[in-house]
C-alpha cells in the first residue's frame, strides 16, 4: 500500500503526522519508510508549501536515505510520533539526532499468527501489529505479504531520549492456546529485524480454555523442590513440583500452556504469566547475607551493568551456592557483583560461573499426547510421571531423568463401611498368605521386622523400590503371630537385601506381637476400610513384573453384602459386585 498523502500532514514546526483512519477501521493506510522519505523529498522540492503540508524548497532537508531503502533518518526539526510510526513499516526511522529510533520487524511465519512482544521486562499491551483494516482478508497481521510468507511488518521504538530501551533487546512470542508456542530473541539493528515466529494447530492442546480453567485439582509448589524421580536414592532438584491431581499428563501440559497464554490473567512466581519463560540462567553464588524468599525479584549492577531478573529457585534461602532465574532486563551479573533480593533485601555475590539455559517455548516442555519431554528444571510430582516421561533436573540439563514404571491398581464399586483387602494371588482366586516368612524372631514392641521369601522371592530394588507398597495409608505388612492371628503392621520404609527385606515400623505398632522364624506373612497392597465416601480405592507402586492380585471386599454392617472375591493384574482395575446379604 503506497503512502496516501491525504492521510499525512506536516506542520511548520516539522511534525510529520498520520491523520488517517485508525487501526481496524476501514481505509486505514500504511506506508513504507522509503515511501515516507520519497514523499517528504517530493514536498521539499516544491516552490512553496500548501495546505497542511508545510514543507518546500526554502526549508531544510527533511530526511535522508542511509544506504538502503530500509534505513531513513529524519533531520531536525522533522519528527514522527508513535501514531505515525504505527502506520509505517519495512525499515527504520531515526530522528532527533539519533536520540529516538524505531526499528523495523518482519515476521516470516504462519498466516494469522498472533504476535506478542516482550520488551524491557514487560508485555506490550498495545499490540497494534496484530490489527487488520476492515475489508482485508487472509488473517491478522499488519502489512502482511502472504505470497512471500510474511505475516507482519511493523516498527517498534527501541531508543528514546538518547537511551536504548533495554539495550534494544526484544523478544517476540506467539502463545495462543490451541496452537504451538514459539519465541524469537532479537537485538535490533537498522532496517528490518526478523522474528521468525510460527504457530500451527497443536494436536495435544485441543481442550477449550474454559474447561482447562476448571481443572482445579492441578496445583504447583513454586521454588526449589527436592525429588527422587528415578528412585535411585539420589535426589534431584527442580524449580516446580506440579501435582496433576485427577487430570492426565497431557491435560497438565494443556493447563501449563493456559497459564502462559497471551490472554491469560494471573501470575507465576510473582510475575505476569504472559511473560513467564522459565529459567534463562543458572548462577553460581557465594557470600550470602540475610534470607531470600523462595522466589522474588533480584537486581544487580548500575548503569550499563545493571540487570533485573526473577529468581525462580535458590538451593538455600540463607546459605545458597546457586540460584536460577529468568532474566527480565539488562545484562547478566559478572563475577563478584552483588545480587539483591527485591522483597527480602538478602544479598549474594555472583561467583565466577553463570550458565545460559535453553528456554522451551512451552515452559513444561513438549507433549507426545501420553507423555511429556520436560523443559530444563521443570518438575512434576514423581508419582504423576510414568516410564514414558522424561524430565531434566537443575543439576543436569543434558541428561533426562527417567521415572520408573508406576502402576495404579484400582478397586471400584465400594462405599463407606466396606473393608477392602488386596494381596498376592495364590492361584485362581485365593489369598497367598505365605508370600513371605519371618526371617528373625519378632518380639513385642519391635520397630524393625525382617522378612524372607516364602513361596515368592522378594524384589531387590532400593527403598520403596519394585512393586512393594509404601506401607503407609492403605497398605501394610501382614504377619502371622504365634497365636495364629495375622497382624496388620504399617511401615514407613522397606530396605531390600539379598533374599530378605527389612521393614521399619512405628513404635507401638507391634506391642504384644510375637512371631517365630518361618511364620507366614504377606504384603497387603490395600488393607483398609473405606471411610471417605469414595467409590474406588487404589494404590500406586512401581511395576516390577506381571503380578496377579487377590481382591476381597466385605461389608457386614449397615449395608451388608455377600463377600466379593476376585483377581486383578497389577496396574489394572476391578469393580466389586455388591450382592445384598440382607
Amino acid at each position: 500500500m503506497a503512502l496516501v498523502s491525504t492521510d499525512w500532514s506536516i506542520t511548520a514546526g516539522g511534525d510529520v503526522r498520520y491523520d488517517g483512519p485508525a487501526h481496524g477501521v476501514a481505509d486505514a493506510t500504511y506506508a513504507t519508510t522509503i515511501e515516507l522519505h520519497r514523499w517528504l523529498q517530493d514536498l521539499a522540492d516544491d516552490a512553496s508549501a500548501s495546505g497542511d503540508d508545510l514543507l518546500d524548497i526554502t526549508d531544510t532537508t527533511p530526511s535522508e536515505r542511509n544506504g538502503t531503502d530500509n534505513n531513513i533518518t529524519l533531520y531536525d526539526p522533522y519528527n514522527i510520533d508513535q501514531t505515525a510510526a504505527e502506520h509505517l513499516y519495512d525499515g527504520s526511522i531515526t530522528q532527533s539526532g539519533g536520540d529516538d529510533i524505531w526499528d523495523g520487524f518482519v515476521n516470516y511465519g504462519t498466516e494469522g499468527i498472533n504476535i506478542q512482544i516482550l520488551q524491557n521486562g514487560d508485555y506490550e499491551t498495545n499490540d497494534f501489529w496484530n490489527s487488520t483494516p476492515d475489508g482485508e482478508t487472509g488473517g491478522s497481521g499488519l502489512n502482511r505479504n502472504l505470497a512471500s510468507g510474511i505475516s507482519h511488518r511493523f516498527m517498534l521504538k527501541v531508543r528514546t531520549a538518547g537511551v536504548d530501551i533495554d539495550g534494544r533487546r526484544v523478544i517476540g512470542m506467539s502463545r495462543e492456546l490451541g496452537k504451538t508456542y514459539s519465541e524469537f530473541k532479537s537485538t535490533t539493528s537498522r532496517g528490518n529485524n526478523t522474528l521468525a515466529l510460527v504457530n500451527a494447530i497443536d494436536l495435544n492442546n485441543t481442550t477449550d480454555k474454559g474447561t482447562i480453567e476448571g481443572w482445579g485439582s492441578i496445583v504447583n509448589i513454586e521454588g526449589y523442590r527436592t525429588m527422587d524421580v528415578d528412585i535411585n536414592s539420589v535426589n534431584e532438584h527442580y524449580y516446580s513440583e506440579y501435582d496433576k491431581g485427577t487430570q492426565s499428563i497431557n491435560e497438565l501440559y494443556e493447563y501449563v500452556k493456559m497459564q502462559t497464554a497471551y490472554d491469560r490473567v494471573g501470575t507465576m512466581y510473582g510475575i505476569d504469566g504472559k511473560i513467564f519463560r522459565g529459567i534463562t540462567h543458572e548462577v553460581q553464588i557465594d557470600t550470602p547475607t540475610g534470607t531470600f524468599d523462595a522466589f522474588e525479584e533480584i537486581t544487580w549492577g548500575a548503569g550499563a551493568t545493571a540487570g533485573m531478573g526473577q529468581m525462580l529457585a535458590i538451593n538455600s534461602v540463607s546459605a545458597g551456592t546457586a540460584l536460577w532465574m529468568q532474566l527480565l532486563t539488562g545484562v547478566v551479573p559478572t563475577d563478584g557483583e552483588t545480587i539483591t533480593g527485591g522483597t527480602s533485601g538478602a544479598t549474594v555475590d555472583m561467583d565466577t560461573n553463570i550458565t545460559e539455559r535453553t528456554v522451551s517455548p512451552v515452559i513444561i516442555g513438549a507433549s507426545t499426547g501420553s507423555a511429556i519431554i520436560g523443559a530444563y528444571g521443570f518438575g512434576v510430582e514423581a508419582l504423576d510421571l510414568s516410564a514414558s516421561d522424561k524430565v531434566f533436573s537443575l543439576e543436569d540439563a543434558g541428561t533426562p531423568v527417567i521415572p520408573p514404571d508406576y502402576k495404579e491398581t484400582k478397586v471400584s464399586g465400594i462405599i463407606d463401611g466396606d473393608r477392602v483387602l488386596v494381596g498376592p494371588n495364590g492361584g485362581g482366586t485365593t489369598l497367598q498368605d505365605d508370600q513371605l516368612a519371618v526371617s528373625t524372631e519378632i518380639t513385642s514392641g519391635a520397630t524393625s521386622i525382617i522378612m524372607k521369601s516364602g513361596l515368592e522371592t522378594i524384589g531387590t530394588g532400593t527403598q520403596f523400590g519394585t512393586d512393594c507398597p509404601s506401607g503407609t495409608g492403605e497398605s501394610c505388612l501382614r504377619v502371622l503371630d504365634d497365636a495364629g492371628v495375622f497382624w496388620r503392621i504399617p511401615y514407613t520404609a522397606v530396605i531390600h537385601g539379598s533374599g530378605i527385606a527389612t521393614f521399619t515400623v512405628s513404635s507401638g505398632d507391634t506391642t504384644g506381637l510375637t512371631a517365630a522364624v518361618d511364620n507366614d506373612g504377606f504384603l497387603a497392597y490395600i488393607d483398609d476400610a473405606e471411610a471417605g465416601g469414595n467409590e474406588e480405592i487404589e494404590y500406586t507402586t512401581v511395576y516390577d513384573s506381571a503380578r496377579s492380585l487377590f481382591v476381597r471386599v466385605r461389608d457386614g454392617g449397615g449395608t451388608p453384602i455377600k463377600t466379593f472375591e476376585g483377581s486383578v493384574s497389577l496396574g489394572g482395575s476391578i469393580s466389586a459386585i455388591r450382592g445384598s446379604d440382607s
